[in-house]
């Protein structure tokens, strides 16, 4: 009898554990928020943490070297992102804006999947942005930069190249350039 009732219990669990990951994303974000918050960095392993001034040398799709150091004195948005996730798509035109009608703002889009450049690019074509691509490998990501734990994931870099702010999940550019704000950077144009 015992390994009657533990079928029915076994497969409630198996439902359940499936229909954890299928959450609505705005149930998850905000636990998701306080567990990267309440992370102590002195105590955080490496691929958990963010440096306090963080490097970022890559090959952008266009075949250009990006540096972030060479990108100082100015605000830049680091954005981690793939093309099978569906905030990350929505907030491109809007982060493309944002680089395009400010001059002190500048963005990147690191790709952070499994593709090739050319299925990349084809892709770009469709969904154009302003700002230089990148293909992460995401078996060796930046060092400097945590592990991304969900997508879309941005980090504001301030014109000193300190970390402003992370944004863990969809951002628009009204909130980036809140943040430029409260950091004490210029205010958004009326």
């Amino acid at each position: 009898m015992k390994s009657f009732l533990s079928l029915p219990l076994a497969a409630a669990l198996s439902l359940a554990a499936c229909n954890a990951g299928s959450a609505p994303t705005e149930a998850a974000t905000p636990a998701i928020e306080a567990h990267v918050q309440a992370v102590d960095p002195a105590t955080a392993r490496a691929a958990d943490r963010t440096a306090e001034i963080p490097t970022l040398q890559v090959k952008t799709l266009d075949g250009a070297d990006y540096a972030l150091a060479a990108h100082r004195g100015k605000w830049v948005v680091v954005n981690f992102w793939a093309t099978w996730c569906a905030p990350c798509l929505k907030e491109m035109p809007d982060l493309s804006a944002l680089d395009k009608d400010n001059d002190h703002i500048e963005v990147i889009g690191l790709a952070y999947e499994e593709i090739e450049a050319d299925e990349l690019k084809a892709f770009l074509a469709e969904r154009p942005v302003v700002y230089p691509i990148a293909i992460l490998d995401v078996y060796n990501p930046p060092a400097d930069f945590a592990t991304p734990r969900g997508l879309p994931l941005t980090y504001l870099i301030s014109p000193d190249g300190k970390v402003a702010k992370q944004f863990l999940g969809p951002v628009t550019g009204k909130e980036i350039e809140a943040a430029i704000t409260a950091a004490g950077g210029p205010k958004a144009k009326a």
